[in-house]
């Protein structure tokens, strides 16, 4: 049974930092994509964050390139999201996912977590 299971999130003032773990389990995921994604109440699910497991290619969603990074580690099959310079529009319900592409649409993913919320106050 595959299981996604995300931490890390919290409350956290505007400018600062947040690291997001999803810890992967129940099948292989080498040739599988992981992503991030978010929801903000009375929004749709966007896309942030994906990368692939092999060779590490990563894609960003323009609202957050340049603050967040995606990383893995393959050794604890964990995906990361470190978060910097946090703003209040950030705040969301962020979930993890995978699937087979590295892709910035949701039906892309086969699996996903159920969500950590990441607050940023002003």
């Amino acid at each position: 049974q595959v299981q996604l299971v995300e931490s890390g999130g919290g409350l956290v003032q505007a400018g600062g930092s947040l690291r997001l773990s999803c810890a992967a389990s129940g099948r292989t995921f080498s040739n599988y994509a992981m992503g991030w994604f978010r929801q903000a109440p009375g929004k749709e699910r966007e896309f942030v964050a994906a990368i692939k497991w092999s060779g590490g290619r990563t894609r960003y969603a323009d609202s957050v390139k340049g603050r967040f990074t995606i990383s893995r580690d393959n050794a604890k099959i964990t995906v990361y999201l470190q978060m910097n310079s946090l703003k209040p529009e950030d705040t969301a319900v962020y979930y993890c996912a995978a699937g087979p592409l590295i892709a910035t649409m949701d039906s892309s993913y086969n699996y996903w977590g159920q969500g950590t919320q990441v607050t940023v106050s002003s």
